[in-house]
């Protein structure tokens, strides 16, 4: 945490211990307030605004602008989604001012500047196909098993890289191949795995020799000596992070010829999408996705269409 400077950062101070106690955010999330809103403080300083009763639209209307207008070394501007988090950030700060009866702008006066459309990239049946074939072009084993139980369980089951990463193998329950995982918010979710996914996951965990709790590692003593491999056996192997399964995608979708910018979100897409077309409700894939909002699983609106055009193919211009 920063220094204490004003009577402002004071107050983000504790509001941060506020979210980090009460409200049980995520490191991250503590992360990027603090980081927010000690911007918007200093901004404030700037303009000789140090207490939150000297807030107001003026203020906050000159700091949008002054985000609005920040550029990198090589020129590049804050995306609009980025500004957005800022001011939610100072929304959710003057909110908890309020509820403490501390006299400031109201954050129902502040609205978020609207965003574009987002696309989502997802891949199509042939492509997963060639995806799930590129495994076989790893040498190693335990590996090619591993990366194939990660691949298929990622599609099967919409998980987050963050939630697969941290999933313990007695979290699993392979007979009946589903799960719960907490994912954001704290918020628990059941997760099914498909009897492909499953089949992966058993055989991968079948050739395991560690007693690691992860249901996914790193393998390191892959390509070792047998003296090696035998003194590591049992230890307890650390999880993967989210940043080697996404290299452990990209590798595939480059051995299987795949040009889209690929990532492990791109397969929670893919499971999405997926879901939908296959007649699924929104309702129902907003559940299993964990979205607390349904206006964010309506960012799938690429399936939509695509029934509108078998609608439209098939009814337009009948008579002649």
């Amino acid at each position: 945490m920063p220094e204490t400077k004003t009577n402002l950062h004071k107050y983000i101070i504790e509001f941060l211990e506020h979210c980090e106690i009460e409200k049980n955010r995520s490191k991250l999330t503590l992360r990027n307030y603090d980081h927010y809103l000690n911007r918007f403080a200093d901004f404030a300083e700037s303009k000789g605004v140090e207490t939150p009763e000297k807030i107001d639209f003026e203020l906050v209307r000159q700091y949008r602008l002054s985000i609005n207008r920040m550029v990198d070394r090589e020129g590049r501007g804050l995306k609009q989604i980025t500004q957005n988090y800022h001011i939610i950030a100072l929304r959710s700060f003057l909110k908890y001012l309020q509820k403490r009866d501390i006299s400031t702008l109201s954050a129902e006066k502040i609205d978020l500047a609207k965003t574009p459309s987002r696309m989502v990239e997802f891949l199509d049946n042939d492509e997963l196909a060639r995806l799930f074939d590129a495994i076989k072009m790893e040498k190693e084993p335990i590996l090619q098993l591993r990366d194939a139980a990660i691949l298929k369980t990622l599609f099967a089951t919409g998980l987050r890289v963050s939630e697969l990463c941290s999933l313990k193998k007695d979290q699993i329950n392979l007979k009946r191949g589903e799960f719960t995982v907490r994912g954001k918010g704290d918020k628990l979710r059941l997760v099914f795995l498909s009897p492909d996914s499953t089949e992966a996951v058993e055989k991968y965990l079948k050739a395991r020799k560690d007693n690691s709790k992860f249901l996914f590692i790193a393998h390191k003593q892959v390509g070792q000596s047998v003296t090696k491999d035998m003194a590591s056996f049992g230890k307890d192997a650390a999880g993967l992070t989210p940043r080697t399964v996404q290299r452990i995608i990209k590798k595939y979708a480059l051995f299987a010829g795949i040009m889209k910018k690929i990532s492990p979100h791109t397969l929670r897409h893919s499971f999405a999408t997926d879901l939908l077309q296959n007649g699924a409700d929104i309702r129902s894939v907003q559940s299993m996705l964990g979205h607390a909002s349904i206006t964010t699983t309506q960012i799938y609106t690429h399936v939509t269409n695509q029934q509108l055009r078998e609608i439209h193919k098939q009814y337009h211009n009948k008579n002649k």
